[in-house]
């Protein structure tokens, strides 16, 4: 075995405990506040955007705001997204989604559910977990959240860069979920 056979191998290991540390793990993210604009967005602790855990998280905050400020919401979601930003195509479906729907992003914070009409319980917890599949590409994190209107969680896909932040790289948290009973004309 060669030197480079041998760091391959250490590298390898290393990826491994670190998979075998964060895989199922699950990570209370609490906000006392949903900040409606960019500067208190951006004064949140997690803006630090540490672990994936974190910009998970405020990923559905900065989802939270559009309904009420379209362009406050893409701004916040921009700076989670790093040096990749939204593009067209990716502001339509969002556009889209909010149409009818803006009850979805509130879905993931801790006791909102169909029943409430999707009022989160204060202070605003928003839960994201790990599996053991969560972490096998280096440099990438693949997370979940529970929905309150929904029978599995939702994935985000979130990506680390140099500067050792971890990046939005692409939700799926805009998917239906079951409608709050308010707007339900069988509930």
């Amino acid at each position: 075995m060669g030197l480079f056979d041998s760091l391959k191998n250490q590298a390898r290991e290393a990826v491994r405990d670190t998979v075998q540390n964060m895989g199922n793990k699950t990570e209370s993210i609490v906000f006392p506040v949903v900040p409606n604009t960019y500067e208190g967005f951006a004064a949140l602790p997690q803006a630090a955007m540490r672990t994936p855990f974190e910009t998970a998280a405020m990923t559905v905050v900065a989802l939270c705001v559009y309904p009420h400020a379209p362009e406050t919401s893409i701004q916040m979601l921009n700076f989670l997204r790093g040096p990749r930003l939204l593009n067209g195509q990716e502001l339509s479906f969002i556009r889209d989604r909010f149409r009818t729907k803006d009850y979805v992003p509130r879905s993931y914070f801790s006791g909102a559910t169909p029943q409430n009409d999707y009022t989160p319980q204060q202070p605003y917890t928003i839960r994201v977990m790990a599996d053991h599949n969560s972490f096998l590409n280096q440099g990438f994190a693949k997370l979940f959240i529970p929905s309150g209107g929904a029978d599995s969680p939702r994935p985000i896909q979130l990506r680390q860069a140099k500067d050792g932040k971890w990046y939005l790289w692409e939700q799926f948290l805009l998917t239906d979920i079951r409608q709050p009973e308010s707007a339900n004309p069988w509930a």
